[in-house]
């Protein structure tokens, strides 16, 4: 096939399995990065994904902030995946920093996809757009929820939530024809491609290199490889459009199961995994200086529990286990020179 797919954001983790789930399905990519300086690191990365696409993957400058590059990255595509976003590292100093581009930036996409004549545009969204701000609750989250920003909220759920919110209001007002099917994943695990991996994969390389406890959060985990795959049949399937997928491999888990999930099945790589679980009390007291343990706070305790039966039962989506992904996360990250004793 020479129909061509957009995946933006090439450097992100689940934008790179994406790319190799395009490829296995016999797609061009095209993709966009902020500096095309990363494209060998990209091409790297997929190299260890086990493909070396040569000319049927190309890329296009282009920044979330700013209108230049969009049109050139959207112009030919059949498909867009949009999973570009900002995503906790550090340079956020107020929730502007993290809502203006996710919103603008969805913005951006769907109306350079629109006026390029692209089919339908699949946007990775979060489970942050779903299952913050929320009371306690007896049944497991869906996607007819959406995170209560009158909650107590961090400012990167809030930018998910209001980003997708943004991109289905523009797609009912100004959309034309353009299609749009939004994926919420979970915490994402599986294998890593290189060192420039996703905020949950530290959770893991936290705990195999000696954390010495974890807070009483809990959260759904899902496969990136999964992740890819509800992809592609969010971006295929008929029945998807103008819908949203939750994507959980099963029930959710608290922190110290997936430390013990660790210590069951990776043996001596993870001798430094704790066993011990971090009292509410002093989170509470470390967020009043640490601005990440600030967003864990509205967590502890509370079950994240999901369901993905929508794409089990609408796109016929199996993710496999759970523990797998994490385990699958540990390896590549050991494998890799990444994780483990320095």
């Amino acid at each position: 096939m020479n129909d061509i797919v957009l995946v933006t954001g090439g450097t992100g983790f689940i934008a790179q399995h994406c790319i190799l789930a395009l490829f296995d399905a016999g797609y061009r990519v095209r993709t966009t990065v902020r500096s095309l300086a990363r494209e060998r690191e990209v091409r790297q990365h997929l190299k260890v994904g086990g493909a070396e696409p040569g000319d049927r993957l190309s890329f296009v400058r282009a920044d979330l902030n700013a209108d230049a590059g969009w049109a050139e990255a959207v112009a030919g595509c059949v498909y867009a995946i949009h999973g570009a976003s900002p995503t906790p590292s550090g340079n956020q100093v107020t929730e502007e920093d993290w809502i203006r581009p996710a919103v603008d930036g969805n913005l951006r996409v769907l109306r350079a996809a629109r006026d390029a004549g692209v089919r339908r545009v699949v946007l990775t969204s979060a489970s942050g757009a779903i299952v913050a701000g929320h009371k306690p609750r007896n049944r497991p989250f869906d996607e007819t929820d959406w995170s209560d920003l009158t909650g107590k909220v961090w400012p990167y759920q809030k930018s998910k939530t209001l980003s997708e919110r943004a991109a289905w209001d523009f797609v009912g007002r100004d959309g034309g024809g353009l299609e749009l099917a939004a994926v919420n994943p979970t915490t994402v695990m599986g294998p890593v491609l290189g060192g420039d991996y996703s905020h949950s994969i530290r959770l893991i390389k936290n705990l195999l290199e000696g954390q010495p406890a974890v807070p009483k959060i809990n959260s759904g985990f899902v496969d990136v490889r999964d992740v890819a795959d509800l992809h592609l049949r969010a971006m295929l399937n008929p029945a998807a459009h103008n819908e949203r997928f939750l994507a959980i491999a099963g029930e959710s888990m608290w922190m110290i199961d997936v430390a013990r999930v660790l210590r069951e099945r990776m043996g001596e790589a993870a001798a430094r995994v704790t066993t011990r679980v971090l009292p509410n009390w002093l989170v509470r007291l470390g967020a009043l200086r640490d601005p990440v343990m600030r967003g864990i706070v509205p967590f502890l305790g509370v079950n994240l529990n999901a369901t993905s039966e929508k794409a089990e039962r609408l796109l016929g989506w199996k993710p496999r286990p759970r523990e797998d992904a994490i385990i699958a996360a540990a390896e590549s990250l050991i494998r890799l020179g990444l994780a483990g004793p320095r």
